[in-house]
């Protein structure tokens, strides 16, 4: 496929799903924060922490649209932009969490953006 010739919600598909994955992430760590063991009673409360529950619905919301953006991109093509979770999620962990991103972070980063350009270029 020399280039990606798609209709506006399949472009927003494929962008929003990596990116609301990574945002899932987020919410999932702020939720491990809020749970004091591993034991029956943690799991419980996991299960019914708000933040736990808005992480797992967005990654249901977010199944569904990944659903539609396959019908219309291979495969191969399309799972080649969840490489944007590994751009988002250092980038939002800096920002929400207070993480700290070192010189390899953003190196890194180049590299997938070559990679996404390769793949789908």
């Amino acid at each position: 496929m020399a280039s990606l010739s798609l209709p506006v919600m399949v472009w927003i598909g494929l962008i929003f799903t990596p990116v609301a994955i990574a945002i899932g992430q987020i919410l999932f760590k702020v939720a491990s924060g809020r749970v004091e063991r591993f034991d029956l009673a943690g799991l419980v409360a996991l299960m019914l922490d708000p933040v736990f529950m808005l992480a797992l619905s967005l990654y249901g919301a977010t199944t569904f649209m990944w659903v539609f953006v396959l019908r219309s991109v291979p495969l191969s093509i399309a799972y080649s932009f969840m490489g944007i979770t590994y751009l988002a999620v250092p980038v939002l962990s800096a920002l929400f969490l207070g993480e700290v991103l070192t010189w390899r972070s953003y190196v890194g980063a180049m590299m997938i953006i070559g990679g996404l350009l390769v793949v789908n270029g």
